[in-house]
């Protein structure tokens, strides 16, 4: 298999928050710079998401709103959710992108992987939240379910819980969620009790275990989830807050962890086709090495 095909678009990288904000265009930036010294990776443009891929996820006042916030110059959403200019820009970017790498991969032309921002793993229907705009996981299940990949499941390794890839799907039995996350910690959700119609696993942990048993735990978490049940696709909300230093995590994860993760999803779906898409991680050089542990398991 060759090398997975890495998707952006290059509005990500206009996105901007502001000066000091953890969610800056440095995190792309310099994971693209990495990746351009990495023999055998390829960073491929997307095109924008189309509206109506969009509008399976989120309704169109939701949209107009972004669209005209963005237009006017942008500004906060909620505390730490902000926009300018560029930001409808670039989360249609980065929607697109996470399309663009579910068709590829569904077309059997190997795994791959969209280096993405804004993040989408806490974007709610018709809310902003946590540095998220739109809900890029959910967006790409179902493009991955219109092409007939029936049932998806996603894997969510960042620090924080994914609510709203939860809140989305929670009621969908055609999609499973598997989430290791931080707990106390931001957003708050994500207890074990927390079970949907049977379709969620949430595996909260304390901070500054050793990165044996988050791996060993997420390994669980997934088996589990597919004991009785196979996807079609996998998707993985790749975040990197869950290594060892990240400002905004408490996680001991080093790149070889995911690499083991992989594995593991390998292993148990064997032919079917996986999705990485960038969340959070917001030690640059850290999310970089992070990203290419990532794609060279996926090879």
């Amino acid at each position: 298999m060759a090398f997975p095909l890495v998707f952006s678009h290059p509005c990500c990288l206009d996105h901007d928050p502001g000066p000091g904000h953890p969610e800056s265009p440095v995190r792309l930036s310099t994971l693209l710079s990495r990746l351009a010294r990495e023999p055998g990776a390829t960073v491929q443009d997307a095109a924008p998401a189309p509206i109506e891929a969009v509008l399976r996820v989120h309704p169109r006042r939701y949209l107009d709103d972004l669209a005209a916030w963005s237009a006017r110059g942008g500004g906060a959403l909620e505390t730490d959710t902000i926009l300018n200019a560029a930001s409808w820009d670039a989360a249609l970017g980065a929607a697109g992108a996470a399309l663009a790498a579910v068709r590829h991969a569904h077309d059997g032309r190997g795994n791959a992987f969209a280096a993405i921002r804004p993040p989408g793993h806490h974007a709610l229907r018709e809310s902003v939240m946590g540095f998220c705009l739109l809900a890029n996981a959910v967006i790409a299940v179902r493009e991955a379910q219109a092409l007939g990949r029936g049932q998806v499941l996603v894997v969510d390794w960042d620090v924080h819980h994914g609510n709203g890839t939860q809140a989305l799907i929670e009621a969908d039995r055609s999609v499973r969620f598997v989430s290791l996350h931080e707990s106390p910690a931001y957003p708050g959700t994500g207890s074990a009790a927390e079970v949907g119609v049977g379709n969620l696993l949430n595996l909260p942990r304390a901070a500054g275990l050793p990165a044996r048993r988050y791996v060993a735990d997420l390994v669980g978490g997934i088996v589990a989830a597919t004991e009785a049940w196979r996807p079609d696709f996998v998707l993985i909300s790749a975040g990197y807050d869950s290594m060892l230093g990240d400002p905004l995590g408490g996680f001991t994860l080093e790149p070889p962890d995911y690499a083991r993760v992989i594995e593991l999803l390998r292993n148990r779906c064997p032919d079917t086709p996986i999705v990485g898409l960038l969340e959070g991680g917001y030690a640059p050089q850290r999310l970089a090495e992070g990203v290419v542990a990532t794609l060279h398991a996926l090879i």
